[in-house]
């Protein structure tokens, strides 16, 4: 199978090709040392899927999963799509009332989550849950024993060692029913999949995708970084992504291997990337500072005296998206890590990946840009009205293209996402430069992006404003280093309350069920929040009266 074969449109065909092909390769390790190669993989999906098949799962089922980033999430989502089931990655930092929203929402009829992961036990929020909405629940942990309520339904053991006691269920591929059907060409109608966005609502917002805008989500890496079976990918972040699925799918389109972190700790992680031969880190701000540190602690402990030694000696390149590249990154990731730096693309769950540069473009490019669109992808740069202004004039970015998805879980929503000639309103502004790279400068929408994690600042302000002590708010998001931008709320208190400190916020907003990552980690009392005419907080006038004097 070509690396650049984007002919196959279905995700199931996709492992079959590639187990033909190439099975003996490494298809996964995690930093935990298991691995499986792109044959092992396959025939543990189908098992997989027998056994799902065993419980009611079957073609339209829907299925939500709430997992970390480890191998038997991958081999859940292709299980899945064998299936034909309509699977809805959660992202494990959502809570309860985020996966009550989303479950009641698409109508789950199985909800899938590990028991304890980071802490926080998913088996009491999955039981409320179930009982609420009238679902089952699984739990797939791989670091406790199988339930022996449906684990190897039916079928002989799997071979490979750790496999013996394999978290999901497992059946014999013998009993499958044949294979999804192909494509029907009609997007509503092959949607299998719905990813869920905090978007700028408060409410989170679920994109639904085919087979085919899931894997067209790799075509920018495949083609414009020229990723090959010599390259070892990495997913460093939450495998529910839609970046997860792009990532897996590069690599059964490419047979590059590809590492897996279900927990990225600074010490550790970096190591585990480096032992198994990275060829590309990424994906956001905290990441690369633990390479640079991994670096430097390896270095100071090198004993011989010649110097500075890679730590990734096989790196060819950084991947960055969502937040804003700290200044500089490029450059100091090839002075301190080698390879050719900073490789900045352009996404959004709506539309994946929808380009990157090259390594060898132009160094002014690298440093500033979001890379050129992918193959297919159209931009059209609009004003405020909708009339397309001319290449290297400032705009709204507008989109189409293969990725784009098929509409939103809450249809009322797409009149308003789609212009009417088909493209997406991304809501960032920027410039398509004549020479067709992307340049981003800001945003429409009122969204901060915290380690390429989506906050709305509206659903941060209407939990705040549930405070007895609080009269008036307005959340913003100010540039961090380490995180992109991190959450600040502006308060004004209610009049004879007492004083508020940050972390009586913190612990509010966890009493409200608010996620950790969108809890604010910066508080300014205020005597008043500035408004223009109509009533509107000045962020621009909020966020600038804290960072000029940061």
């Amino acid at each position: 199978m070509s690396s650049a074969d984007a002919s196959l449109r279905q995700w199931w065909e996709l492992v079959e090709a590639r187990a033909a092909a190439t099975p003996d390769l490494p298809m996964l390790v995690d930093n935990h040392d298991r691995r499986i190669s792109f044959g092992e993989f396959r025939e543990l999906a189908l098992r997989v899927a027998a056994g799902l098949a065993a419980t009611g799962v079957g073609a339209g089922t829907q299925v939500s999963w709430q997992l970390p980033t480890t191998i038997e999430s991958a081999v859940l989502m292709s299980a899945l799509s064998r299936l034909g089931a309509v699977q809805n990655p959660i992202i494990p930092l959502l809570r309860e009332a985020e996966v009550d929203f989303i479950v009641e929402q698409l109508g789950t009829t199985l909800l899938i989550v590990p028991a304890v992961f980071r802490g926080y036990d998913y088996r009491p929020m999955a039981e409320t849950i179930a009982a609420r909405r009238g679902l089952r629940t699984m739990v797939c942990d791989p670091w406790l024993p199988p339930d022996p309520a449906t684990a190897r339904l039916t079928g002989p053991p799997v071979d490979t060692d750790w496999f013996g006691d394999f978290p999901l269920p497992l059946g014999d591929p013998a009993t499958l029913p044949p294979p999804p059907p192909p494509p029907t060409g009609d997007a509503d109608a092959d949607v299998r999949w719905v990813f869920y966005s905090s978007g700028t609502t408060g409410f989170p917002k679920g994109a639904r995708h085919t087979d085919a805008s899931v894997i067209a989500g790799s075509n920018s890496m495949v083609s414009q970084l020229g990723f090959d079976e010599t390259d070892v990918a990495s997913i460093a972040f939450p495998i529910a992504h839609i970046g997860g699925s792009s990532v897996l799918s590069l690599g059964l389109r490419t047979a590059c291997k590809v590492v897996l972190v279900d927990i990225f700790d600074p010490r550790t992680a970096p190591l585990a990337l480096a032992r198994h031969g990275s060829t590309m880190l990424g994906s956001a701000a905290p990441h690369f500072h633990a390479y640079f540190n991994a670096q430097a602690a390896y270095n100071a402990q090198r004993a011989d005296g010649d110097g500075p030694e890679p730590l990734f000696a096989r790196l060819r390149f950084f991947m960055a998206g969502g937040a804003p590249s700290e200044p500089g990154m490029h450059d100091r990731a090839i002075a301190e890590l080698g390879g050719d730096g900073l490789m900045n693309g352009w996404g959004l769950t709506e539309f994946p990946m929808a380009g990157y540069p090259s390594p060898g473009d132009p160094p002014e490019r690298l440093r500033t840009a979001a890379g050129r669109p992918g193959p297919g992808v159209r931009i059209s740069v609009r004003d405020p009205d909708g009339t397309e202004v001319p290449r290297g004039e400032e705009g709204e970015l507008c989109i189409a293209g293969p990725q784009l998805f098929a509409g939103y879980v809450d249809a009322s929503l797409d009149a308003e996402a789609f212009t009417p000639d088909g493209y997406f309103h991304t809501g960032d502004l920027g410039i398509h430069h004549p020479e067709g790279w992307l340049y981003i400068t800001g945003r429409l929408k009122d969204v901060i992006v915290r380690n390429a994690e989506n906050i709305s600042a509206l659903e941060v302000e209407n939990v705040l404003l549930t405070h007895p002590g609080i009269a008036e708010v307005a959340v913003v998001g100010l540039p961090d280093l380490r995180t992109g931008e991190r959450c600040a709320a502006f308060v004004v208190q209610a009049e004879g309350a007492g004083p508020l400190t940050l972390p009586d916020l913190a612990a509010f907003c966890r009493e409200k069920g608010l996620a950790v990552y969108k809890t604010p980690e910066r508080l300014e009392l205020l005597d008043a929040i500035p408004r223009n005419a109509m009533g509107k907080a000045l962020k621009k006038q909020l966020r600038e009266s804290v960072t000029a004097t940061a």
